[in-house]
């Protein structure tokens, strides 16, 4: 089955950074487009970063741009947000998200906390 575990986070000064893992299993990874989501106390899920199958494609969602960068090794199945210039605002947990046809697939999701 399809499984996603995220890994990376933890607690972080404002303007400090933090590179997050997600391990993908169950699927091609390959072959698909992986997400980034994340969530804040109170807040909806929204999208941060997307990457083509081949990672030659990456988008990034508002604030985002100029400080997060998504990344994948196919030979590892693994995709990664290195995120840069923390602010306290990014707190949230993070979560990997592939959408294979018409099923969303999420991990667990892993805390990251920005504060001094």
């Amino acid at each position: 089955q399809v499984q996603l575990v995220e890994s990376g986070g933890g607690l972080v000064q404002p303007g400090g950074s933090l590179r997050l893992s997600c391990a993908a299993s169950g699927f091609t990874f390959s072959s698909y487009a992986m997400n980034w989501y994340r969530q804040a106390p109170g807040k909806e899920r929204e999208l941060v970063a997307s990457i083509a199958p081949a990672g030659g494609t990456r988008n990034y969602v508002g604030s985002m741009k100029g400080r997060f960068a998504i990344s994948r090794d196919n030979a590892k199945n693994t995709v990664y947000l290195q995120m840069n210039s923390l602010k306290p605002e990014d707190t949230a947990v993070y979560y990997c998200n592939v959408r294979i046809y018409e099923l969303r697939y999420w991990g667990q999701g892993t805390q990251v906390t920005v504060s001094s």
